[in-house]
């Protein structure tokens, strides 16, 4: 009798062992052992970027759409105002706090030189599909031999226009082809014509400085040779322009952009009819539009003498962050972003036009009347630069303390403290110390 009782007994425990042991938990979900996936089994990924909160929405619908094609991958974005994001991002950076994927400009080099971006060269043909992408933004993101950057919209800057005002002061508005002397002339009838308070152009002095180097043969940042591209009196004659215009009266004064900063869309005097131009980038066209009655087309930028100075480039990319626990899934990340119809359709234009061809077609298609002329400036410039083909652009290691140094500089001039020929040699010495300081 005891006997059959301690069979029984042990056939009773050899059945609640295996009940225990088999692939569904308590809950009826898979363990990591079985098909499904629970939230345990996911890749977390965090991503940030910058921009206003437009940009934030349509960014995290589209990290929606990727949770729900990959579900086991989590992504958590966070985002800053473009002011604050790169000091935010060396933050992280410094602390080894960064984010698995960022975003980038035109600084890219100065990551690239602190070896803090992931190589994704082992993962291209795998998990990144770069087969539609233009191939002159695959070589903007290959730096050093390896592929650390992947753009995520592309454009082409040129002159924001507002046919409205030049309609009000009769005078036809410019096309592609325009020179230097052409625009100089321009901006001073802008103002003459329509009165005290209203101004031809912004001062682009600082944000089209590359653009200007360029016509001159030259280039603020030699990528080939790790140099910078110009000389200072390359830079005194372009700076002696924007003052010979700016005491001519076409040019916004100094302490009027200083409170209307050209690149605060909000703010801008253009929308306010205030100023008939400014330099943008192609893919804040549609924003600066949605807050003005006024029509808006965009131009070329006047012609120097080498040409325009400007070619289709990448806006703003992805990189990953070389010490993310999973570069496999960063790479299934980025390829997504820049491949994916249904993310194409949800972030337009934000970004610039897409980078693959697929997509490009595809918005191209249903694009409203400010996007057409998006897709036809950008196309414009893109036929120009296969007969006048420029390098693409790269910002100089230093680049924050460049610009500053920059903005210091345009606003010496502007508000008289210094002579341009000081203010010009002040600021080349300054450049050369940051550039050997950050190399």
């Amino acid at each position: 009798m005891r006997q059959r009782l301690f069979i029984l007994m042990l056939a009773m425990l050899m059945v609640l062992t295996a009940a225990c042991s088999s692939g569904t938990s308590s809950n009826g979900a898979k363990n990591e052992n079985g098909a499904g996936g629970n939230e345990a089994s996911q890749v977390e990924l965090r991503i940030m970027w910058w921009g206003d909160q437009k940009r934030a929405d349509i960014t995290n619908e589209a990290l929606n759409i990727f949770q729900e094609k990959n579900p086991g991958i989590k992504v958590v974005g966070e985002f800053a105002p473009s002011t604050g994001y790169f000091d935010k991002l060396n933050t992280q950076l410094a602390s080894g706090t960064a984010p698995d994927v960022f975003f980038l400009g035109g600084n890219v080099v100065d990551y690239a030189n602190k070896e803090v971006l992931l190589d994704l060269s082992p993962y291209v043909d795998k998990e990144l599909n770069l087969s539609d992408m233009d191939q002159s933004m695959i070589q903007y993101g290959t730096i050093g031999g390896k592929l650390l950057h992947i753009s995520a919209g592309a454009n082409a800057r040129g002159v924001v226009v507002n046919k409205t005002m030049f309609e009000k002061a009769g005078i036809p508005v410019p096309t592609d082809g325009w020179s230097w002397e052409d625009f100089a002339r321009i901006s001073k009838e802008i103002s003459d014509k329509l009165g005290s308070g209203i101004y031809g152009t912004y001062n682009m002095s600082i944000d089209g400085m590359d653009i200007g180097l360029k016509q001159q043969g030259k280039q603020l940042y030699d990528m080939d040779k790790g140099t910078l591209g110009f000389e200072e009196a390359d830079a005194l004659k372009w700076f002696q322009f924007w003052d010979t215009a700016a005491k001519s009266g076409g040019v916004v004064p100094s302490e009027l952009q200083v409170s209307n900063p050209p690149g605060d869309t909000s703010k801008s005097l253009v929308v306010t009819g205030k100023v008939a131009m400014s330099l943008i980038p192609s893919n804040q066209l549609a924003a600066t539009q949605g807050l003005t009655q006024d029509e808006l087309i965009m131009v070329q930028v006047p012609r120097g003498e080498k040409g325009t100075g400007v070619v289709f480039e990448s806006s703003q990319g992805l990189s990953g962050y070389a010490k993310t626990k999973h570069p496999k899934e960063v790479a299934t990340l980025l390829s997504f972003f820049i491949n994916d119809p249904d993310v194409a359709k949800i972030l337009g234009n934000d970004r610039g036009v897409p980078v693959t061809s697929a997509n490009r077609t595809l918005l191209e298609s249903n694009a409203n009347d400010v996007e057409k002329i998006v897709y036809d400036y950008t196309s414009r410039v893109s036929e120009a630069t296969k007969t006048e083909p420029f390098a693409v652009s790269y910002n100089p290691p230093g680049f924050s303390e460049y610009s500053k140094l920059a903005e210091t500089t345009m606003y010496e001039v502007g508000f008289g403290r210094k002579t341009v020929e000081q203010a010009v040699s002040d600021f080349y010495n300054g450049t050369v110390k940051i550039f050997k300081n950050n190399q």
